[in-house]
């Protein structure tokens, strides 16, 4: 397991009865997560006193109590910064787990030696594109929602790497791709985070089992002659790593060679001293 364990501004304090409870800043927060199947006693005292709680309705979808919770306010992660807002669906515009991943591209982009070019899709509030962007990479960030292009912006300008090395696309994912190889753009990086599910453009119905290699087959068309690394992470419940794997394995390996590592993401949990599963990630590198 790949462990965000190096947060300041975020911290899983307890996990039981299908909650987290989360402190954001200085914010306190509960959250359902499917994962948290254990009931054990809630004693942490902050279980009693939470900011907000997102609780799921019966009939589908849920609500936010937000009782002295502000809007939105600002956490940082290293030299990072990040605007955080409790939206629908109990999202929060960042997934903390992902900093392991982050750490490890800005490493890799260091020790490139060289200009490297990132193209993130499904690129959602931009961390992954920070983190290129504060270690020299350019970076081209794709999402089809416009909100969380515009929200990537403001993450990026907190963070101080806003400027000529990135492109913000509004789009679908596939079809920029697409467009991306007629043109004969290259990239040394791709990263990519799709959903389990959603619609394309034309209303196509997409599942993450039955696109994905399609998908990752598509990106192979837009990465470069001398690669850098390939990022895929995935949330769909039941999809091993190894599945992930399988992937790079077939589609980078083969033809650049390199390796890929795959493992579940986690985060420590301060009261249990255990640590709670948070998706798949991929790596590939050359």
């Amino acid at each position: 397991m790949w462990l965000s364990d190096q947060w300041k501004d975020y911290e899983l304090l307890d996990a039981s009865g299908g909650d987290r409870l989360e402190r954001w800043g200085e914010h306190i927060l509960i959250r359902p997560d499917p994962q948290v199947i254990w009931r054990t006693e809630r004693s942490h005292p902050a279980w009693r006193t939470p900011e907000g709680r997102y609780s799921r309705s019966r009939t589908g979808g849920g609500a936010w109590d937000k009782n002295s919770l502000p809007p939105q306010w600002e956490i940082d992660y290293k030299d990072l910064r990040f605007r955080v807002k409790p939206m629908n669906f109990k999202h929060t515009g960042l997934f903390p787990e992902q900093a392991a991943n982050w750490d490890w591209m800005r490493g890799k982009i260091h020790a490139a030696g060289r200009e490297i070019r990132v193209l993130n899709l499904f690129a959602y509030t931009g961390g992954a594109t920070v983190a290129c962007l504060s270690a020299g990479a350019s970076v081209c960030h794709v999402d089809a929602a416009k909100g969380m292009v515009a929200w990537a912006k403001e993450n990026a300008a907190l963070s101080g790497v806003s400027g000529d090395h990135v492109r913000w696309i509004v789009d679908d994912c596939a079809k920029f791709v697409e467009r991306e190889i007629r043109r004969g753009r290259r990239y040394d990086a791709i990263i990519m985070d799709p959903p389990s599910y959603g619609r394309g453009p034309g209303g196509e119905i997409w599942k993450l089992e039955e696109n994905l290699w399609d998908f990752v087959s598509l990106c192979a068309g837009v990465l470069s002659d001398d690669p850098l690394f390939v990022l895929i992470n995935s949330y769909t419940t039941g999809l091993a790593p190894s599945v992930l794997s399988y992937l790079t394995e077939s589609l980078f390996t083969r033809r650049h060679g390199g390796r890929s590592q795959a493992e579940e993401l986690g985060l420590p949990v301060t009261h249990s001293h255990l640590a709670l599963p948070c998706g798949a990630s991929c790596r590939w590198e050359k």
